[in-house]
């Protein structure tokens, strides 16, 4: 696969995402289902979509037609880990472009024998020589809490190259030219808004949409994205029609001709190159998108947006200060990772303190009726909520969170995290229906009922086995091991060609 990318010689990375073309799916892994149960929302398997990353190099060469060698390694996955694939391109691409396939094909038998991704374990895996040892985060684990930094080493002898994350970019080099509008964006890709970013190169242009799309953990973004786009993209039509409104999607670019195909569009962040000096970089301003000039557009916010939280100043300060100070730029990350938590852990506390609220009480979930219903999510309900537990409990940020909870609930990212939310609501109330039905005197219940009215237990709660083990719902394996006695004990008090009839069934 080659890749174009104009400008500078020598070698690049980056990153981008792809459709799932149509027709059929690929069979799922089998652990799929178990790793995306485990792992964190922001880091499951992607079932339409895969991701793409890149190593590519440019070199002079008098002997080739073009004048220079142009070649690219591109790893292909389901997985977002964009920290642990770079870094084994890193590895695997300059020996591969000098010594191509065979090399490849020993990479290949390599990691053919890696372990599959088990969230909350730690994996040493082997490649050319070097051991890359990486943690697989969990969703049990506490957000914001910083990656273990001394794994247990089991003595390995070469020391392992130990990756302090699998995913997490460097932030603040990645928001560098934009730190004092980090509350606009952070609310542009809470409500899904549809953005563009034109970069210098689809380094930039990737590692600028990867970093939006992480300021929301631990909400998931539920739109689409493309780290980086081009005009050979099927869907480049789709994208650029002034026939319908921009779709819900970050979009990173780097053809100026996209200046022109997308000034329709009503956000567009425009950034340069990203150099990392000691003082705090150029910040960009916020322009009218009329401003938008097809050649030569300096680096700016293109938008009409209006904030609905006033600014951070405190953050802006914190930062200022560990520039001055020369802190390192992982420790500014963290700082801003922080801050990017706090804020997204303020506005949805009171949606999950509501929603649980939703949930029918214990004593009314009785063993022989079906489990009653999660009542409905009613968003005037919810705003009344605010006045004595909104995001001031856990957030010094003035301003309209009434106005931006409203558009918020007309975002996918709403309905994706009401779906997950629903979802898990619905299998907790079938888990504590089983625990009732085992704690119930059966024999009892059986005593005045018809063989018809048995038979019918005995079905739905053969049912209800089923869903408990292909949903893996939270039920303890004793409980379901109970349930498959009762329906045994209940099959052997009916007339024997009943019993012969169930067996069989």
């Amino acid at each position: 696969m080659i890749f174009s990318v104009s400008g500078g010689l020598g070698d690049t990375q980056f990153s981008f995402r792809l459709r799932q073309s149509g027709g059929q799916r690929t069979a799922h892994y089998e652990d799929d289902g178990e790793y995306n149960r485990e792992a964190p929302l922001t880091l499951q398997r992607e079932s339409a979509h895969y991701f793409g990353y890149v190593y590519f190099r440019q070199v002079k060469d008098s002997s080739m037609k073009r004048g220079y060698f142009q070649k690219s390694l591109v790893l292909v996955s389901r997985l977002p880990y964009v920290n642990l694939f770079q870094s084994l391109l890193q590895l695997i691409a300059p020996e591969y472009f000098d010594k191509l396939e065979p090399c490849l094909e020993a990479v290949c038998n390599e990691i053919d024998q890696w372990p599959p991704p088990v969230p909350g374990q730690t994996l040493n895996l082997p490649v050319m020589g070097v051991v890359i040892q990486v943690r697989i985060p969990s969703r049990v684990d506490k957000p914001g809490s910083s990656p273990v930094k001394q794994f247990n080493q089991e003595n390995l002898l070469p020391a392992p190259l130990v990756l302090p994350s699998i995913h997490e970019l460097d932030l603040f080099r990645c928001f560098q030219p934009v730190l004092i509008h980090i509350q606009m964006l952070w609310e542009l890709m809470l409500l899904g808004e549809p953005i563009v970013v034109m970069a210098p190169s689809p380094t930039v242009s990737s590692e600028m949409v990867l970093a939006l799309t992480s300021c929301l953990a631990p909400l998931k973004y539920c739109c689409d994205y493309r780290p980086y786009f081009t005009i050979h993209d099927s869907e480049f039509k789709e994208y650029t029609t002034r026939t319908q409104a921009p779709p819900n999607i970050v979009v990173g670019v780097t053809n100026p001709f996209f200046i022109k195909t997308l000034q329709h569009w009503p956000h567009i962040l425009r950034v340069g190159e990203l150099r990392m000096s000691g003082d705090l970089p150029k910040q960009v301003k916020v322009k009218k998108l009329n401003k938008l000039k097809t050649l030569d557009t300096k680096p700016g916010i293109y938008t009409s947006y209006k904030t609905f939280l006033h600014k951070d100043k405190t953050l802006i300060k914190r930062l200022l200060k560990g520039i001055q100070r020369k802190r390192p730029s992982e420790v500014q990350s963290a700082l801003l990772r922080r801050h990017l938590l706090e804020l997204t852990q303020s506005f949805i506390i009171p949606l999950e303190h509501y929603i649980a609220s939703l949930m029918p009480l214990q004593r009314a979930i009785t063993p022989w009726k079906n489990p009653p219903q999660i009542r409905p999510f009613r968003q005037e309900d919810f705003m009344k909520t605010l006045e004595h537990a909104g995001p001031q409990l856990t957030c010094v940020l003035k301003g309209d969170w009434l106005g931006l909870y409203r558009r918020f609930f007309k975002s996918p990212n709403f309905d994706g995290w009401y779906r997950q939310r629903h979802k898990e609501m619905t299998q907790k109330l079938e888990a504590l229906h089983l625990e009732a039905i085992c704690e119930a005197n059966i024999v009892a219940w059986m005593k005045d009922k018809s063989e018809v009215e048995i038979v019918d237990l005995v079905l739905k709660l053969r049912e209800k086995l089923v869903r408990a083990r292909c949903q893996h719902l939270p039920v303890k394996e004793e409980t379901l091991q109970r349930v498959g006695l009762y329906i045994e004990t209940i099959i052997g008090s009916l007339p024997e060609d009943l019993q012969t009839v169930l067996h069989h069934h």
